[in-house]
């Protein structure tokens, strides 16, 4: 029997089987209602900033706003589950992505583009819990099942996530009769939504996973104060070139699948699609990311994580073909965002599996962390230039750009398979 100081943790290594089994049920529940709220908010973000700033080329600073929060939170909020465990930085992470969805609520109210943006900022916050959820799926994974740890707790999101967006029109008319726009709607529910996670964490994460997983390693890989900084997980990576190929998979399949994603329902908007015909785009895209995620983690274990990323190439480039050259046709469009969505899950499942095997125990979480700032800052960055490409050129100069941005990728990846082979 493993004891440590800390009353949550009492745990021997033959309890880890049914151990393994509890988190994970508490993980995929958190996962179905997280997924819930953010996909029912940010499937008309993009429509939500265009009305509120009355102008087109703005409207991609919504779901910008929202990556940037998920990155700019990642770093604190890691800092916290280091120092503490998953469950306090997941609850607070879920609480503060609420306030952010209030705010939202509130600035469209009174027509405050700022305010909507600190809104969109804080909601972001609730895409960061959902992101740090597949690591603690992996806390207590053992090595070899790591990738479908990972993927069964990104596949919990897919119930919630496909929800979301066709719940989106009937929570914008359900506001009809508070002063509230339509398009505000979904928002109040997400608000709501992530409350829930929040208490479902906050009871049932025990004992947290984190903290069992020190617990149990050998005492030359635990982990100190300075290996959980921000500075040690960038020493850590740095020096893997694993690592390093890991952090720049799930950077740019993240980068590649938000820019298209968040100006879709524009070009969908003017090609003449309905909300209801939006949502369920966006709802077959998001099917995409989360419903195989299973198979991209078996694929990860079975054939190796070098080999799904190239799968994550392909797959993204096929999305920027198919969605780029659709214009009226939104059957095509739907099939670009779909597999678009399962480009992003191979990068991502795989990406995170190879980052968490390539760096040392004891500054795993701070690499963990450095990877949600990464991907999702160079995600924001392309999110905000998304909205002026489309302005200023089109949508479908947007998808080459995209696609023009997984080159470096395939190589990077294309070198280290030759490496290992």
């Amino acid at each position: 029997m493993t004891r440590t100081s800390n009353p949550d943790i009492s745990v021997g290594p033959e309890h880890l089987p049914a151990l393994r089994r509890r988190i994970a049920a508490v993980l995929i529940a958190s996962q179905i209602l997280g997924g819930l709220g953010v996909a029912t908010g940010i499937a008309l973000a993009t429509v939500l900033a265009q009305q509120v700033s009355g102008t087109e080329a703005l409207s991609g600073l919504a779901p910008t706003a929202t990556v940037t929060g998920t990155a700019l939170l990642s770093v604190p909020l890691a800092a916290l589950m280091t120092a503490r465990g998953r469950r306090p930085g997941l609850v607070l992470a879920y609480l503060i992505g609420a306030s952010g969805a209030g705010l939202v609520v509130v600035a469209a109210t009174i027509g405050s583009f700022p305010l909507l943006l600190v809104g969109m900022t804080a909601f972001g916050a609730s895409s960061s819990a959902n992101l740090q959820a597949r690591f603690a799926a992996a806390d207590l994974a053992a090595p070899q099942r790591r990738a479908r740890a990972i993927s069964n707790v990104v596949w919990a999101t897919t119930i919630g996530a496909v929800l979301g967006p066709n719940i989106a029109a009937p929570a914008g008319r359900s506001v009809a009769g508070l002063g509230i726009p339509e398009a505000a709607g979904p928002f109040l529910w997400a608000a709501g939504v992530f409350v829930l996670a929040a208490v479902l964490v906050a009871v049932l994460l025990r004992p947290d996973p984190l903290l069992t997983a020190r617990a149990l390693a050998p005492a030359d890989e635990q982990s100190t104060k300075e290996g959980r900084s921000l500075r040690a997980g960038i020493a850590a990576v740095a020096a893997s070139p694993r690592a390093r190929l890991a952090l720049t998979a799930m950077a740019i399949s993240h980068t590649a699948m938000v820019s298209i994603m968040s100006m879709t329902p524009v070009d969908l908007g003017h090609h003449g699609a309905s909300i209801d015909l939006i949502g369920l785009v966006i709802s077959g895209h998001i099917a995409g990311m989360y419903a195989f995620s299973p198979v991209m983690g078996w694929l990860s274990d079975r054939l190796g994580h070098l080999a799904v990323i190239g799968l994550a190439v392909a797959l993204l480039g096929c999305a920027a073909l198919l969605a780029g050259t659709a214009g009226p046709n939104h059957a095509q469009t739907a099939v670009g965002l779909f597999v678009l969505g399962l480009g992003w899950s191979a990068g991502l499942v795989s990406g995170s599996a190879l980052l968490t095997e390539s760096v040392p125990a004891a500054t795993r979480a701070a690499a963990q962390g450095l990877s949600d700032l990464t991907m999702n800052t160079a995600a924001g960055v392309g999110g905000a230039a998304a909205g002026l490409v489309v302005a200023q050129a089109s949508y479908g100069w947007l998808n080459l750009a995209a696609a023009v941005l997984l080159l470096p990728l395939a190589v990077f990846a294309l070198r280290s398979l030759r490496a290992t082979g």
